[in-house]
C-alpha cells in the first residue's frame, strides 16, 4: 500500500510549484467541464489549452504564471492568464486584464518603467482594487 503524505506548497521548488499549480487548476476546471491539454513547448506564450465538453465552445489558450502578469507579447493573441494568489486561482483574458491595469485602475501601470521600457508588468501582491476586478475570474 502506498503511504500518502501531503506536501507543503511553500517547501516546493519553482518547477514543482508550477506543476502543482497546473494540476490544481486542471482539477478545478474539470468541475466546469474543461479538460486541460498541456503544451510542453510553451507555444507562442501558451502553456496549456482548455477544451470544454461542449464541442461548440472555443478552445482557450492559457499562459500560467506564478503571479498576475501582463506582457506586450501576449497582446491581441486571445490568451488567458492563469495564476495563483495564496490558495485561490484566477483565470482572465490577458487583454481585459491589461485594459483594466492601463485605463481603469486608479493607479495605472502605463507610466511605470517596467511597462514603458520592458513591456511587461507583474506583481506578487493583489490589492483590494485588483481583488474587486478579479472576483469574477476566480476558479472556485
Amino acid at each position: 500500500m502506498i503511504k500518502l503524505k501531503q506536501v507543503d506548497y511553500k517547501d516546493l521548488k519553482a518547477k514543482q510549484k508550477e506543476n502543482y499549480n497546473y494540476h490544481k487548476i486542471s482539477s478545478k476546471l474539470a468541475d466546469y467541464g474543461y479538460t486541460t491539454i498541456r503544451l510542453f513547448n510553451d507555444s507562442e506564450g501558451v502553456d496549456f489549452l482548455l477544451q470544454h465538453i461542449d464541442p461548440s465552445k472555443e478552445i482557450l489558450k492559457v499562459q500560467q504564471k506564478s503571479r498576475w502578469t501582463v506582457d506586450r507579447k501576449y497582446k491581441n493573441k486571445n490568451i488567458y492568464i492563469c495564476f495563483r494568489q495564496n490558495t485561490k486561482f484566477y483565470i482572465c483574458p490577458h487583454d481585459e486584464l491589461l485594459d483594466f491595469l492601463l485605463y481603469k485602475k486608479k493607479k495605472s501601470i502605463k507610466d511605470t518603467s517596467s511597462w514603458k521600457d520592458k513591456g511587461i508588468y507583474h506583481h506578487k501582491e493583489v490589492t483590494p482594487e485588483m481583488l474587486t476586478y478579479l472576483k469574477d475570474h476566480e476558479i472556485k
